[in-house]
């Protein structure tokens, strides 16, 4: 059987949930089109759709922290994707957490942070 990604479904864009191979936790949440499913598939390293550059985007190629892919399971509808990655370097987010999801909404609507250290300094990483 052939898969066949839906990427028509949501304007070209598919969701990629990305979590630790060997954690479970959620790292990122990012978006792929069919040009960046074929690269992922291709090199072993997670590729996206930037958003925000509005191109391809290599999950590393500023920071050095990429994301080797171990497994890419399916959801039903085959409109999202979710990876199984080893994040070298230790993190995802580009604010310098290992996980992008560091934030937790408490009560009364107050946000808590989750984590105490980032793993890198981002204004060292990417500049200004």
């Amino acid at each position: 059987m052939k898969l066949e990604l839906d990427f028509d479904k949501s304007g070209g864009l598919i969701p990629a949930i990305i979590q630790d191979w060997e954690t479970g936790e959620v790292l990122m949440l990012g978006y792929m089109n069919a040009e960046a499913f074929d690269k992922t598939q291709a090199s072993g390293i997670m590729h996206y759709h930037s958003r925000s550059r509005n191109g391809p985007w290599m999950k590393g190629e500023t920071s050095g922290h990429f994301q080797e892919v171990k497994e890419i399971l399916i959801d039903c509808d085959q409109d999202a994707v979710l990876v199984k990655v080893h994040q070298v370097g230790g993190a995802a987010c580009h604010t310098g957490y290992n996980s992008c999801f560091f934030r937790r909404l408490g009560e009364n609507g107050v946000v808590e942070m989750t984590k105490d250290s980032k793993v890198f300094d981002p204004e060292k990483v990417y500049g200004k």
